[in-house]
């Protein structure tokens, strides 16, 4: 399937994040392979300039195939979505284990120089994440062990692997716990689409139909941190490129309320919409924000995009996409 020499495979390079990666890659003048299992069709960016391949990575002999001649390697491909998706199919999050499986024992057979892992905040204990004035989640909380139930239980466990390929290997890995990333050219739609995509799908509905009240799920008192995309990017390439081994926090330490949230795009669109509370829908965990402690001792650098002007460029982006589905 691949064989000539890459500087960059993106594993999961049709997805959301892949097709930003990829972009920032090939802007660089770096050779990079992207593969995802979705048709081309179904990816969220097709870049001419890079090797588009599609392929099943969980599949050992396509995972061997497909990272021959890489580099270096980012592993983004997994089965998830948002909350509504991670809640109803613990089974389908948990099989993701044999893409990262397969990808890091492919890395090894094939000699990559670095190998990045798109870990997740789902990791993170339960327990450390019961309320909305949450105590910003420090990488030691990982452990004792009680991640989100399923797709947190996968991302711990390839973490541990990182962990071992490069001590029993010899394997350079690389780990970042993504928080809440989002921005243009990501799920909007469908049930697969995180909050502040759905925010601005919901607002930007009720914006052109006139018909201005929303629904939320939960109280919308659950808070988060979101990381705008472009700082997800270059975060990334900078934790593969770095020389510690630990996992690090990835997000934006800015603590805002699904409430807000829907406020600061009500402020963007112009529109104030009337709240329906669902209080039986999936809602995940009451309060998570992101550390950034470590990040900045070992790189000096944190996420620095404001949720406002990432929301802004969001909310046009997925305005335009509501506006051409509705013909």
């Amino acid at each position: 399937m691949a064989s000539r020499q890459v500087d960059v495979l993106v594993a999961g390079g049709g997805g959301f994040i892949g097709g930003h990666l990829v972009a920032d890659l090939l802007k660089q003048g770096k050779t990079v392979r992207s593969i995802d299992i979705k048709p081309q069709d179904e990816w969220y960016q097709v870049h001419p300039d890079a090797e588009n391949l599609q392929a099943d990575l969980s599949l050992l002999d396509a995972a061997m195939s497909g990272t021959e001649g890489a580099s270096e390697v980012f592993m983004l491909a997994a089965d998830m979505g948002g909350m509504g998706f991670i809640e109803n199919n613990k089974a389908l999050c948990m099989l993701s284990v044999l893409t990262s499986t397969h990808m890091l024992q492919a890395a090894q057979a094939h000699g990559v120089e670095r190998y990045f892992y798109s870990s997740s905040a789902c990791v993170y204990a339960a327990g450390k994440q019961t309320d909305t004035a949450v105590t910003a989640l420090v990488e030691a909380d990982a452990y004792p062990a009680q991640p989100e139930d399923g797709y947190g239980w996968e991302k711990l466990f390839t973490e541990r692997m990182c962990r071992h390929f490069l001590e029993d290997y010899g394997l350079t890995t690389r780990v970042a716990r993504y928080h809440n990333v989002y921005g243009p050219e990501g799920t909007w739609t469908g049930g697969r689409e995180k909050a502040p995509a759905a925010v601005c799908r919901k607002i930007a509905e009720a914006s052109i139909s006139g018909e201005h009240h929303i629904d939320i799920w939960g109280d919308g008192e659950q808070t988060r941190s979101f990381m705008y995309i472009d700082d997800c990017v270059q975060g990334s390439q900078m934790i593969l490129a770095g020389e510690s081994p630990e996992p690090v926090n990835l997000g934006s330490s800015e603590l805002v309320s699904i409430n807000q949230l829907v406020s600061i795009v009500e402020k963007i669109a112009g529109v104030s919409c009337e709240r329906h509370y669902q209080l039986d829908a999936p809602q995940g965990v009451r309060g998570r924000n992101s550390d950034n402690t470590l990040i900045n001792e070992i790189y000096g650098w944190e996420p620095s995009i404001t949720l406002a002007d990432g929301l802004a460029q969001t909310y046009a982006w997925v305005y335009d996409q509501v506006k051409r589905s509705q013909g």
